[in-house]
């Protein structure tokens, strides 16, 4: 840890490179693993809370949103679950000497990673308008400023209330309800910045905006196909499933512009044979195709399927689906095959014999499953992409059957839960008409801001209250000094955080530290001890209960801020039991049963060991709660991203050593990276015409039709096997590339992953003047 904050320096890391790994886990993950706890925790502490992680008496990993199995091994937890666990059960502490230390001012010269390395948060602190630095403030004073700034606004909906994906179903149920008491609908989350483009996909296609397979229905799949999805340092455990599929006979087909070690070659820690054998050899066909080109990919399969014969599963196209006519003639009528197969390759850079030999593949599999992650649902046309993905599944019968469906893979531990507890701007009529019925009030039935809607209305004076549970905002946005400025206006931001972030020192006028209880961390309020309860990514409901002292006696858990928070501003008036809900979060769960279908009897279900499985009708009985009733075909145009000579297209990514915008370590270790962030990985023969050899220092600039331009300074280029024209760097360095207008089409996700830049040949760090 720092003993004071570093240069404010942008290049101020030192990267070195080495080749591409091409396995992963093994005895290196667990090495590093448990480097990390011991560092952050302790010997004793890591036993104790690693062994606790992920088990059914246990808590849920602040990390991935990928589910258990039924039966669990003693150590359920991946190195990055490790890396998570020990962040927040970390002995290192921020105290209001620290704050006295450090002006704010100079904290925000600090880099994200030392600034998550200080510690955990220990006290409500508060930043005054026009003061440097943060200072002590009791509970209720806290929420008396706030309440202040609420009550001073002409409208409730000049506040935004942001929410992040590890809150609780019992803590995002309450905050909806807040807000909507309130009168607002002014509930961005972190879905709209990954998954959105999924929701609004599957919801107009299948009815249903989530994933449609279980755990199980992995290890009966013939073929699973993962695209845009980096499970090797996204979601480890996934790993160890993919291997179970592959045992019992799966193929697997990976689509990804970056070879990703984790699906080359798995050495599970679980068994001899990962830790010092070779492994398992996952994929069984590479596709390295071209950033933005998925759509086109699916759509030339989909063609490949209709032409021919026999392959289509026709009783259930006729019985289940809609639009299949106008879809296949869509299809057909975008030209000869020759012409369709030069666009196509165009699109994704693979070649003929590559597709013709993942459509034999296709071909011979009877349950299909198509996994994905923010490589298909950042780019501009990622609600098409997806579309065709679910079109794909269609043709042959592969949803709403066991060993096939849509498999969108979540990142946070509970972000698909916050949906459905009604975390989102724009809710669904039924979902408000319950919450009228059990709350006895009217809540707001506009549409709110989504992320992207918020920062313009905190950019355009529109929204003055910045409300976050949660997250990482300033440094998880697009559009960096945009999004910053646009912060900077509000009258007040309060963020309800364990750790700090680059979000507490980007600060409104004035600016609230909320502390808060960690997952890890025992819950104890006037009924009791108290669990709360997540939602994984394939709709399972289970516990969560935390075992550790907290890491303060001044934290508050996330459902007591808000019902606190919530007397304070609606005062005696409001009916609902605020008091109650914060003494046992059972009473909460009460009435989350009466609002929202599948969680009838919820306290009873969520007893049981390994808690419950949603109902979700395509899979369950092949019922689609769409429009038309069924299952719809869909026939948008293929997109894809041009880019001009001597220009990159760029995707963002994480590294190795980082969730969302944690940064555990300067490491990429799959990726050869070590000791630092600022890189770029070029295609050696993009690189070479570019005149940039291995190890040159470049500026991005990505480049936008309207003439602006964007700047992301001091970058390492890095010669590696991406496709060819493409570019990858990390993201939150490389989010200022991308103008806060540049979203998906109907979903608004930014398009992070799909940005044209060139690169500018600089001096190396030590040879600037």
């Amino acid at each position: 840890m720092a003993a004071k904050p570093p240069a404010s320096d942008p290049i101020q890391d030192a990267p070195e490179t080495g080749g591409p790994e091409h396995s992963a886990v093994g005895l290196p993950a667990i090495t590093n693993a448990l480097k990390i706890s011991r560092q952050q925790m302790g010997v004793r502490r890591t036993a104790l809370t690693l062994l606790r992680v992920n088990q059914k008496d246990g808590f849920d990993c602040p990390g991935c949103a990928w589910p258990e199995g039924d039966k669990r091994h003693t150590a359920e937890f991946c190195e990055n679950g490790a890396k998570a666990v020990a962040e927040e059960a970390t002995l290192r502490r921020v105290t209001e000497a620290f704050f006295a230390e450090h002006p704010v001012s100079s904290l925000a010269r600090c880099s994200g990673y030392w600034l998550g390395q200080q510690g955990r948060l220990t006290r409500p602190m508060y930043l005054a308008e026009g003061a440097d630095h943060y200072v002590p403030v009791s509970w209720d004073r806290a929420f008396d400023i706030v309440a202040e700034e609420l009550a001073a606004l002409d409208s409730p909906d000049e506040a935004v209330f942001y929410t992040s994906g590890r809150t609780s179903n019992e803590a995002a149920f309450l905050y909806q309800l807040f807000a909507r008491e309130f009168g607002t609908n002014n509930l961005p989350d972190c879905s709209n910045m990954c998954h959105e483009s999924s929701g609004s996909a599957l919801t107009e296609t299948i009815g249903v905006g989530k994933g449609s397979v279980l755990l199980e229905d992995l290890y009966k799949a013939d073929l699973i196909i993962v695209a845009g999805q980096n499970p090797g340092t996204n979601h480890p455990r996934m790993l160890t499933a993919l291997e179970k599929a592959k045992a019992g006979g799966a193929k697997i087909i990976s689509i990804n512009p970056l070879p990703e070690a984790g699906l080359e070659r798995f050495k599970n820690p679980q068994t001899p044979r990962g830790l010092v054998g070779g492994g398992t050899a996952l994929t069984d066909l590479f596709l390295q195709v071209r950033i933005g080109g998925d759509q086109a990919l699916f759509r030339a399969l989909n063609r490949l399927v209709l032409d021919t014969d026999g392959a289509l599963d026709e009783a259930f196209i006729r019985e289940h689906t809609h639009g299949f006519e106008e879809f296949a003639a869509a299809v057909r009528g975008e030209g000869p095959q020759d012409a369709h197969w030069d666009e196509t390759l165009r699109a994704t850079g693979l070649t003929r014999a590559e597709i013709e030999r993942a459509l034999r593949m296709v071909l011979d599999s009877k349950r299909t499953i198509v996994c994905w992650a923010m490589g298909l649902t950042q780019h501009k046309h990622s609600v098409p992409t997806i579309k065709e993905v679910v079109n794909f599944l269609l043709l042959r019968g592969n949803i709403g059957r066991p060993g096939a469906g849509v498999c969108p893979v979540r990142g946070h531990s509970n972000v698909q839960g916050d949906r459905t507890m009604g975390i989102f701007e724009r809710p669904a009529p039924a979902f408000l008409d319950a919450l009228e019925k059990e709350f006895g009030f009217a809540p707001p039935r506009a549409h709110g801001y989504d992320v992207v809607r918020a920062i313009r209305a905190l950019r355009d004076g529109q929204a003055k209250v910045f409300f976050a549970m949660g997250g990482n905002f300033v440094a998880a946005t697009p559009d960096t000094d945009v999004t910053e400025a646009a912060i900077r206006r509000a009258r007040l931001t309060v963020h309800v955080s364990t750790k700090l972030n680059r979000s507490h020192v980007v600060t409104g006028a004035r600016a609230l530290i909320l502390p808060t209880l960690g997952r890890t961390e025992r819950d104890i309020q006037a009924g009791g001890e108290q669990f709360v309860t997540v939602e994984d990514s394939m709709g399972m409901v289970h516990a969560s209960r935390g075992r550790l002292a907290p890491a303060s006696p001044q934290l508050l858990s996330e459902p007591a801020i808000v019902a606190r928070l919530a007397r304070r501003v609606l005062g005696p008036d409001s009916a609902t039991p605020w008091e109650e809900f914060a003494g046992d979060y059972a009473r909460i769960r009460d009435r989350i049963a009466r609002v929202i279908p599948g969680f009838e009897d919820f306290n009873a279900k969520v007893a049981r060991p390994g808690g419950f499985a949603l109902p979700h009708a395509p899979r369950d009985d092949r019922r689609f709660p769409t429009a038309t009733g069924k299952a719809n075909f869909t026939a948008a145009p293929v997109e894809y991203p041009e880019v001009p000579e001597g220009r990159l297209l760029l995707q963002t990514l994480r590294s190795h050593d980082q969730y969302n915008t944690t940064i555990y370590g300067l490491d990429d270790r799959y990726r050869g990276i070590k000791n630092g962030r600022r890189v770029v990985l070029v295609h050696p023969e993009d690189a070479r015409a570019l005149g940039l050899p291995d190890g040159a220092y470049a500026d991005l600039i990505s480049e936008w039709k309207d003439g602006s331009e964007r700047r992301a300074p001091g970058f390492r280029v890095v010669h590696y096997p991406t496709a060819r024209g493409c570019a990858a760097a990390y993201y939150p360095e490389t989010n200022v590339l991308v103008p806060l207008d540049h979203t998906a089409d109907t979903s608004n996700t930014p398009a992070s992953k799909s940005l044209v830049i060139r690169l500018e040949r600089t001096p190396e760090p030590g040879l600037r003047s």
